[in-house]
């Protein structure tokens, strides 16, 4: 007899977007001039994390083998809300309830619990610091690397190992000044073989986020309608990238590949490459850099030139370089 396959688990990494200000900015009514002045486009934090938690109970609901870690990008920092790895205190201690499944009850306590620790420990100055979203993506992927590497021994040989990803849940415009270790890490992801997924719930479209999604081969979805959050997480970021491919997922029509000025760290449309760094930079900024080096390599030839007819003493029919 054929041995049957088996299905392979799967890993979800979910970074959610912690920044007050913009969250703040998602809770107001008419926030958008181009979007219709309806209560409905209204999301507030409280809505958002129901809805994620309901996202993520769904994910280890569909397999006993599917695991998760959540992470959370602050200003400034940041932190692993939720493992199954993390050694509980004895303040996260949950009793039983028959009305409610443990595991979800532990997660939904896990992630609300640390989320407003953190919160809290916020002080008035640092909720303008932008969100450390390239942070958590560094951790996760070092979460899904080691999960990947370190192979239990009571597994079978025969055992696949777990489908990882990672979905994003952005609310903050892009920051220029991450470019580079944004791309850093998308090659990382790559090499993993790690797909990310994109849900930008509020704010303009992110251009960097957009490339990490279509070079991973995950899916960017940005929300017209903020109330249909949990609709987009089901029929979306729910099934694994295995199942997609029976599946229409939505796709990106559109993909900006601008880059980031590595002079002055804004987002150009036309700049110069480096051919050897592949360092970008806009024409303005490039203009500037080619005169400041013509000037400075004028400067060293005349230099040498004075120093040259210094050192020079005829002698005879003879020229001698001292």
């Amino acid at each position: 007899m054929e041995k049957q396959e088996i299905e392979p688990s799967s890993h979800l990494s979910v970074i959610i977007d912690l920044s007050p200000t913009q969250w703040h900015l998602a809770s107001l009514q008419n926030n958008n001039e181009l979007q219709p002045q309806s209560s409905q486009q209204v999301l507030t934090f409280r809505s958002f994390i129901t809805q994620t938690l309901a996202f993520l109970n769904s994910h280890l609901a569909l397999k006993h083998e599917n695991t998760l870690a959540v992470y959370g990008a602050l200003p400034g920092k940041s932190v692993l809300l939720y493992s199954p790895t993390v050694p509980k205190s004895e303040t996260e201690d949950i009793s039983a309830d028959a009305n409610s499944y443990l595991p979800f009850k532990v997660l939904d306590n896990a992630v609300t619990t640390r989320i407003g620790e953190e919160l809290d420990a916020l002080r008035d100055e640092d909720e303008e610091a932008p969100c450390d979203l390239v942070g958590a993506l560094t951790k996760s992927l070092c979460y899904i690397n080691k999960l990947l590497t370190s192979t239990p021994a009571t597994l079978d040989a025969t055992t696949p190992p777990p489908e990882p990803r990672i979905v994003i849940m952005s609310v903050s415009p892009d920051q220029s000044a991450s470019y580079i270790p944004l791309m850093n890490s998308i090659f990382s992801a790559q090499k993993l073989k790690v797909t990310i997924d994109v849900c930008k719930v509020f704010g303009p479209d992110a251009v960097f986020l957009q490339q990490a999604a279509y070079l991973t081969g995950g899916a960017y979805i940005y929300l017209e309608r903020r109330d249909a959050l949990l609709q987009h997480l089901m029929m979306t970021f729910l099934p694994p990238p295995s199942i997609r491919r029976l599946l229409v997922v939505p796709t990106q029509d559109k993909v900006d590949f601008r880059a980031a000025c590595f002079c002055h760290k804004t987002i150009v449309d036309i700049g110069f490459v480096c051919s050897v760094c592949l360092s970008s930079t806009s024409p303005s900024k490039s203009v500037q850099f080619v005169s400041q080096k013509l000037m400075a390599y004028l400067l060293q030839f005349v230099q040498f030139s004075v120093n040259l007819s210094q050192s020079v003493q005829p002698v005879g029919t003879s020229i001698f370089l001292w």
